[in-house]
């Protein structure tokens, strides 16, 4: 079965370059941070969509059989056992973000329902996670189709808004790394993530986390590997104005929509299907099985503070993916403490600080 990105060396590679270390236990890449303030120090860890259940052992709809079920979480509970006795510090738990796609949000729902009988009869104390690190729903294309079978999949606005943008001299740019004007396109694509950041009341990296981003995936694409990675940004402009651009990675197995941002000019020209359709297109000839287009809201519910992003994704046709999210294994008595600071963070960035970069 093949690998998902967040578990290819790249992506840990990435990741050990930005504050966290990776570590590969039974070939799986493990993730680890370390805090230390004043005499306080604690480590977390974290392993992100892995292991893989066998899907031999499902049934169609992807129901389970509870055996099953428990024997996977009995092995959630042996590595990590094996993770704890790997790291020179015992973390105050271990986060997976297990890879369970599952084909509606009531599939899912009722799986997290049974998780704490499931984690009773298999003897491992599993508990879902307060946060998710990993967006839990997803949208995804099936690039084994044509073009013109994933035109026909999409809404007919959809197709519509893609040749109204081309037609009225939308243009998109791919850009790499190695590309001659890279520096003035990366910071143009940063200078539109500021934008969308300050209207959607969203936070972003610094610079220099998406200039690094790029050069990797650059080298990754030389290597010859079958491993590689590539990583591609896309920029629509219109008259030589940068209107919407998206940051995407191409692997074999698939292609995800990584980071997107658009201007507050020109929005009736459609320069976010046309970006979107090319990034697409170049799946399909990259040789990617699927196109993923990266977090979306559970449901299309229009109370949903992000329907109109559910509504874009899911307009192009895909279908839909619901996982559990995160779940935790604690090893410390502390972790309690732990899960109230990072519910209290979550809580002052998506509500308290989305309000105030929303009104900046």
């Amino acid at each position: 079965m093949s690998i998902r990105f967040q578990q290819s060396d790249f992506w840990c590679d990435f990741k050990s370059a930005h504050g966290w270390k990776s570590i590969k236990i039974d070939k799986i890449n493990v993730l680890f941070r370390i805090f230390k303030k004043g005499p306080l120090k604690f480590s977390i860890c974290y392993v992100p969509m892995a292991p893989e259940f066998k899907m031999e052992n499902c049934v169609p709809g992807f129901e389970v059989h509870a055996e099953s079920e428990v024997g996977y979480v009995k092995s959630l509970g042996v590595l990590s056992e094996t993770i704890k006795n790997s790291l020179s510090e015992k973390p105050l738990f271990i986060r997976f973000d297990v890879p369970l796609d599952m084909p509606s949000v009531e599939i899912r729902d009722e799986y997290l329902s049974r998780l704490g009988e499931l984690s009773k009869i298999a003897g491992v104390n599993l508990k879902k996670s307060k946060t998710d690190i990993q967006p839990p729903d997803s949208t995804f294309l099936d690039l084994s189709l044509s073009e013109d079978e994933l035109l026909k999949n999409m809404k007919s606005k959809w197709r519509y808004n893609i040749r109204y943008a081309s037609k009225h001299g939308v243009e998109v740019r791919a850009v790499d790394a190695d590309s001659a004007d890279f520096e003035k396109d990366l910071n143009s694509f940063y200078s539109l993530y500021r934008q969308t950041a300050s209207r959607d009341g969203i936070g972003l990296h610094p610079l220099s986390y998406y200039r690094d981003l790029l050069e990797r995936g650059a080298e990754s694409s030389k290597s010859g590997s079958e491993k590689r990675t590539k990583i591609t940004l896309y920029i629509a402009s219109h008259e030589g104005e940068d209107l919407a651009a998206i940051i995407t990675l191409f692997q074999d197995n698939e292609a995800v929509y990584l980071y997107g941002c658009s201007s507050n000019n020109k929005r009736n020209l459609m320069p976010n299907y046309l970006v979107q359709w090319t990034a697409i297109c170049d799946a399909k000839n990259y040789g990617s099985k699927i196109y993923d287009f990266y977090g979306i809201p559970p449901t299309g519910s229009e109370n949903h503070p992000m329907h109109g992003l559910y509504l874009f994704k899911t307009g192009f046709g895909g279908r839909e993916v619901h996982r559990p999210g995160s779940v935790d294994i604690p090893l410390s008595k502390f972790y309690g403490l732990y899960c109230l600071a990072e519910s209290l963070r979550a809580f002052y960035h998506k509500k308290i600080m989305k309000k105030i970069r929303g009104r900046l």
